[in-house]
């Protein structure tokens, strides 16, 4: 702080005292007042700064001078001619708050930066919930169509007659990848889960439909989960079971809803063959809704997928 000569001996020594303070990187208020203060050879000083008080020694009940607007002095015992230290104190005062400022601009800039790196990993995470949530519709349910027109092209192959019937199966199968890309549910689960199984499964004389009388409609995230988790099991039996009966079962429970999907085919040794990334689908589908699902299979005895959501 360069020094200036005001004629006034106290605020020649007050500002050589806050020159110390001031060459501090965050000048303190209170270390102004001591400052001042002992400089003047005071028994205690009071700095009032935007209606804050920082106070040194005994307090400042003495003489009190206006520094700027928001800030005064005040010392004990009275001087009378304060007027001219209060003047060299405006600059420091003005500091104090610009350090103040800038301060609270940086904590709010490092606050954005925060909220900005938040905002890109929860972006992040989103899309890829929604990747994921993609992969599996398409798993569980578009491929269930591919599958099933790729064995209606194997039988029109013997019979050429089976041709025209390819074309309703190619329009469903392009009907569910727009949906699965816009994120639409297929539109017979607003009619409930029931219903919707039982059109996805018409086509296919080898599935039956066995649904309890008395079951309930259910969440849209339960019948939702039920609904893909069935077909991509039916998908599979289709494939690694192909010309076996498979049974599709639906029944209530007092904590829940339990469904099973049964094929009568060659089966398998689930320790040895492993689950596949089929299951994988199956089992976090139903994990994100609270669900729990399990194989058994062995050779010549078929095999069961069954699954539980409490509700």
């Amino acid at each position: 702080m360069a020094r200036r000569d005001h004629g006034d001996p106290a605020a020649d020594a007050v500002l050589a005292a806050v020159a110390t303070v001031v060459g501090e990187r965050d000048p303190r208020p209170e270390a102004v007042a001591e400052a001042v203060g002992i400089a003047l050879g005071a028994d205690g000083c009071e700095l009032r700064l935007d209606g804050v008080r920082y106070a040194w020694g005994a307090g400042g009940a003495g003489f009190r001078a206006a520094i700027s607007p928001g800030a005064d002095l005040r010392v004990r015992p009275t001087r009378s001619r304060l007027s001219s230290v209060a003047a060299v104190l405006a600059p420091v005062i003005d500091l104090i708050r610009l350090t103040r400022e800038v301060d609270g601009l940086r904590r709010r800039g490092h606050a954005a930066t925060a909220d900005l790196a938040d905002g890109r990993w929860r972006a992040a995470a989103e899309m890829d919930t929604e990747r994921r949530r993609v992969e599996r519709d398409l798993h569980d349910g578009t491929q269930h169509h591919l599958v099933a027109l790729r064995m209606a092209v194997a039988v029109a192959e013997h019979d050429p007659r089976l041709l025209p019937t390819l074309s309703p199966r190619l329009d469903a199968a392009q009907e569910s990848l727009v949906r699965t890309a816009a994120g639409i549910l297929p539109p017979a689960l607003a009619k409930g889960l029931v219903a919707a199984l039982g059109a996805e499964l018409a086509p296919h004389t080898d599935v039956r439909l066995d649904v309890s009388a008395d079951l309930p409609r259910y969440p849209a995230p339960v019948e939702t989960a039920v609904y893909f988790v069935c077909l991509e099991a039916v998908n599979n039996a289709h494939k690694h079971a192909v010309g076996a009966a498979i049974d599709v079962r639906l029944h209530p429970a007092p904590d829940g809803l339990h469904f099973s999907v049964r094929d009568n085919g060659p089966g398998f040794e689930v320790a040895r063959t492993g689950t596949g990334n089929g299951l994988v689908n199956l089992t976090t589908r139903l994990t994100d809704i609270g669900g729990t699902v399990r194989v058994d299979s062995g050779l010549g005895n078929g095999t069961t997928i069954a699954g539980f959501i409490p509700t």
